[in-house]
């Protein structure tokens, strides 16, 4: 596999880069924006290993040399690889969140042209826990309320996370209502904050940022009398790169066809 990092300064990238350098893996370069404080780098000592002889820079030409590019950037930056990958329809895994409506059209229009994962958490593990809200709404009517909590670092930029939506949304197409958005869950928020009575149905989140917690997500299915909880925690940031790494393996040796997929769609062919 020829591996192209896109945003490999960040925290993920950087793990990303170690985690390919242990399964030598043929790493041909990574991409940061004009900007970035890491360009001319060396990709081996900005992951705390020795040089890997490959430099950091800003030509999006490599993707036409990469059998997949593995995204962790920002809405724009990923919007603008996407664009870039289906002129060659390099397959992409897109680890970014935080899109608004109009690129989230975007990558839906290179999805036509590439194969592309995209998820609002690459966790395995998180995957089945969506797998399990979608079963629990399901068997639950709207007696019973849904709660979701996050809590993440404090350095954070998005809220509420691409994970609670996820999980948000899980729950919503189980029980056939609208899917939450960014927009409506902070309205929630808000709406909480003034103690709001609880309309029955709807989904409830709650958003906390601290410290250096990688992330934690709960999904609460409150009954009378009764409470089911479902959770998830990150103890370790590389468990996001390995569900990236695979889900780049799991685009290749199924050569899927350009459309836009999810790590659900990965974990049911484990």
């Amino acid at each position: 596999m020829n591996l192209l990092l896109h945003g490999c300064g960040g925290r993920m990238g950087r793990a990303l880069i170690q985690l390919a350098h242990n399964n030598k893996l043929a790493l041909i370069g990574g991409i940061e924006a004009a900007n970035s404080a890491h360009l001319g780098s060396d990709l081996g000592q900005l992951a705390g290993l020795p040089p890997l002889g490959i430099k950091v820079s800003t030509d999006l030409h490599l993707i036409g040399k990469a059998d997949v590019v593995i995204d962790f950037s920002c809405p724009e930056a990923s919007v603008q690889l996407a664009t870039h990958a289906a002129k060659s329809s390099t397959p992409l895994v897109i680890g970014t969140t935080g899109f608004n409506a109009a690129q989230e059209a975007q990558l839906h229009e290179a999805a036509h042209h590439s194969a592309i994962v995209k998820a609002g958490n690459m966790s395995l593990g998180v995957s089945v826990l969506a797998t399990l809200v979608a079963r629990a709404a399901t068997l639950l009517d709207a007696d019973w309320d849904i709660e979701i909590s996050e809590m993440h670092h404090r350095d954070k930029k998005d809220a509420p996370s691409g994970t609670a939506l996820l999980l948000g949304a899980a729950a919503a197409q189980a029980r056939g209502i609208d899917v939450p958005t960014a927009a409506t869950i902070k309205d929630h928020i808000q709406q909480s904050k003034e103690t709001k009575t609880r309309q029955r149905g709807t989904i409830g989140f709650a958003v906390a940022r601290g410290g250096d917690v990688i992330g934690t997500h709960e999904v609460v299915f409150a009954g009378l009398g009764e409470r089911i909880r479902l959770s998830h925690m990150a103890d370790d940031r590389a468990i996001f790169a390995q569900g990236a790494l695979h889900a780049a393996q799991w685009l290749l040796a199924n050569q899927k066809p350009p459309a836009l997929y999810t790590m659900s769609d990965v974990v049911g062919a484990l």
